[in-house]
């Protein structure tokens, strides 16, 4: 399985709950904000009104909602295309953010879907003024560990992840270096091409139904 694959399969796997009955409010902490928001998706998978296909979109809807407030999506798109980011032209940036976002997006919730009961342990946590990462390991049915690193950036009062580690391979790392191929000779529109290639290949009319109940 790619790294791509297995961080959204992993974000899946965590059982823990949000802690509850505060005396007072608090701003989560980038564990809390990941654990709170992959709790959510699994009691969208767990409600029984929106299992099977006739309620699959808005299953998939509520799926990506959740998404978007984990997950950095332009952050993540700035991160992959490195020192190439500071030379697209504004209109190129929001295309590259709109698609690559949408093309993580439709990945997390395909695997999000297929979660089958993997465990999450909570091993350690790590904040340095604006950024943190939350370490985590998987444990299969088979008793194999993943180690999961989330890396976070604050917004406000919450936190959204930019990059996930897994393994030791940074999300990233990876794109970076499979845009950097393509754009190194400067062939923007091939990698636009590429990225709708992709996406067309995860579009399927639940994604469409989804999309349309979005805008």
């Amino acid at each position: 399985m790619n790294p791509g694959c297995r961080l959204f399969v992993s974000a899946a796997a965590v059982l823990l709950t949000v802690p509850t009955g505060l005396a007072a409010w608090a701003a989560p902490t980038p564990t809390e904000q990941v654990r709170g928001a992959v709790q959510r998706v699994l009691r969208i998978l767990d409600d029984p009104e929106l299992r099977g296909g006739v309620r699959q979109a808005e299953r998939r809807t509520a799926i990506r909602k959740v998404a978007n407030d984990l997950f950095d999506f332009a952050e993540i798109t700035k991160r992959s295309l490195g020192h190439h980011w500071q030379q697209r032209t504004t209109a190129e940036r929001e295309e590259l953010v709109s698609l690559f976002g949408d093309l993580l997006e439709r990945t997390y919730v395909s695997r999000i879907e297929i979660y089958s009961g993997e465990k999450i342990a909570y091993v350690g946590e790590s904040v340095d003024t604006d950024q943190a990462v939350v370490r985590t390991r998987i444990v299969t049915k088979q008793g194999t560990e993943i180690p999961v690193d989330y890396r976070m950036l604050a917004h406000g009062d919450r936190w959204q992840a930019y990059d996930v580690t897994i393994e030791g391979v940074s999300l990233v790392a990876n794109y970076r270096s499979q845009f950097n191929k393509i754009l190194q000779a400067g062939n923007y529109p091939e990698l636009v091409k590429r990225l709708r290639a992709k996406l067309e290949e995860r579009t399927d009319p639940a994604d469409v139904k989804a999309s349309a109940a979005r805008n």
